[in-house]
């Protein structure tokens, strides 16, 4: 029998605030089609204080942002890039074009063939989000994508340098300072001065997620993504300290990012709600961590193995980390997850950022 000692918001009360997203996306998107700029300007101003002569960065204003980033964190940048693009050159290796005579005169087949234009988002309001950069412009680089549009929020009164320095080594064609819905808005319906793309890719919040899902059809989209969520799947072979890390690891992403620990052991369980309380006491994001922990983190106790893995593939999570004395069991049996990550020193934060998997 599965028990829940921690609970997160009701489903009820969750599809209430859905309710209230949806209601403003749609009226926020259609003042843009309608007022183009002038919209896409007064919103910046009203939800991140900004109004730059042009949101458009110029190749001088790009050098200086470089300019500005430690010679260490643009190595670091450096180096997750060649991980991403390797990997994503082993699986674009995969996607091969197929042409075959079925019968006589009958010819078939398929065509991999890049997107023309896209526009890549990369959240930075609260937290610089580098990687997100990585993660989708290097990808549609390697993908033969003609033309990368990319924007992020600013970030304490202007562009974040370093996810300036990751679009540009990247491979954008253009880089913006817009963030919100308001950026998605003008790179899927074109404004007077940004170019309508053909494709949205790249997380981001709430908000982010909802307008790219109601511009789906105008412009294709790569998924409808929410907030970051993780679940750890533990035994008592590990300890209480490991699992409240990586559970605040993806709950300090937003105050709406889901955290789940999934345990056959109730020790367990308690040490690590004892220890998410310690953490946040001295965690520098914890007033994020802890409203998204309080209001989207659950803590549930099953009987068995088995019981464990009905209950992982019935959340069907983004992000799934087993740290147990088995994991490969779990690599047989689970079906429902975005990323799965085996091992207790193999952390979700890695595939995130480093190891090349790609987060989007």
């Amino acid at each position: 029998m599965v028990r829940y000692l921690k609970k997160g918001k009701g489903a009820a009360e969750v599809a209430e605030g859905d309710a209230k997203v949806r209601a403003t996306v749609e009226s926020i998107l259609a003042d843009i089609e309608l007022r183009g700029d002038d919209a896409v300007r007064e919103l910046s101003e009203k939800f991140d204080s900004w109004s730059p002569p042009s949101f458009r960065l110029s190749a001088e204003e790009i050098q200086t942002a470089i300019d500005q980033v430690p010679a260490q964190d643009l190595a670091d940048i450096q180096f997750a890039q060649a991980q991403v693009r390797n990997f994503a050159q082993k699986q674009k290796a995969c996607l091969n074009d197929l042409e075959i005579e079925t019968l006589p005169g009958v010819v078939l087949g398929h065509r991999n063939i890049p997107v023309n234009s896209i526009g890549c988002y990369v959240p930075g309001g609260k937290y610089p989000m580098v990687a997100s950069a990585h993660m989708s412009i290097v990808t549609a680089k390697v993908a033969g994508v003609k033309h990368i549009t990319a924007t992020a929020p600013p970030h304490e009164g202007g562009p974040h340098p370093a996810i300036v320095a990751a679009m540009h080594y990247g491979g954008a064609d253009e880089i913006l300072v817009l963030g919100g819905i308001q950026a998605v808005a003008a790179m899927a319906l074109g404004t007077q001065s940004i170019s309508a793309v053909d494709m949205l890719v790249g997380p981001g919040n709430m908000f982010v997620a909802e307008a790219k899902r109601q511009l789906y059809g105008r412009v294709g989209i790569d998924l409808f993504a929410g907030p970051t969520e993780t679940l750890v799947i533990a035994d008592d072979s590990v300890d209480a300290e490991l699992c409240a890390i990586d559970l605040l690891g993806q709950a300090e992403h937003g105050p709406t990012s889901p955290a789940v620990l999934l345990t056959d052991s109730e020790t367990l369980a308690k040490d690590t709600m004892d220890e998410v309380a310690r953490q946040l006491e001295i965690l520098p994001t914890a007033e994020i961590a802890a409203e998204s922990w309080a209001n989207y983190g659950q803590v549930v106790v099953c009987e068995t193995v088995d019981e464990m893995v009905t209950e992982a593939n019935n959340l069907a999570f983004e992000h799934v980390q087993v740290m147990t004395r088995d994991p490969d069991y779990f690599l047989e049996h689970l079906t429902n997850y975005g990323a799965l990550f085996l091992g207790p020193r193999t952390n979700v934060s890695y595939g995130d950022k480093v190891i090349g998997t790609n987060h989007t």
